[in-house]
């Protein structure tokens, strides 16, 4: 392994973290140091690496907004309660470090959802975007992981 090799892995733990841990973009960073990689290894093996790990991010990313979505749809979530638990959680995150995040986007989807359908409605439509967000996280770090495997795979054939 060279140098390099060892920078860009450092790089996509990073961005697995900051996948599991929404503070840093993950799938951005990754695909951003497959694409060095790839720019100082040169050669076709390591560019056809590299598109096909961006195109698993890619599938992986319109995947984690498109089932999680129709999934909130189906049981009646609307898009503007995210959006309101969006925001609660980029501002719980500066109130309360590192599980400001979740404590807020909870908090604001069930302000959303108490607002819209009543205090004793909010509950279960709060649980569906929980799971929500979490299955779109599960599904960026399948994507992420496949996509590494995908570089490791290109590295020991360079």
């Amino acid at each position: 392994m060279t140098l390099t090799d060892v920078l860009v892995a450092l790089a996509i733990a990073v961005g697995l973290v900051g996948i599991v841990v929404p503070v840093l973009p993950g799938t951005l960073l990754i695909a951003a140091a497959v694409v060095v990689w790839a720019f100082v290894v040169g050669g076709s093996t390591a560019w056809t690496v590299t598109g096909i790990a961006l195109g698993l991010l890619a599938v992986g990313t319109i995947t984690m907004y498109a089932v999680p979505g129709r999934r909130l749809r189906v049981h009646g979530v609307p898009g503007r309660t995210l959006v309101v638990g969006g925001i609660a959680g980029v501002v719980g995150f500066f109130v309360i470090p590192v599980i400001g995040l979740l404590v807020g986007f909870v908090l604001g989807v069930y302000a959303a959802e108490s607002a819209r359908l009543g205090p004793g409605q909010a509950w279960p439509s709060t649980k569906q975007a929980l799971l929500a967000a979490g299955l779109s996280m599960l599904i960026e770090l399948i994507a992420a992981m496949l996509a590494t495997v995908t570089w490791v795979v290109g590295v020991v054939l360079t």
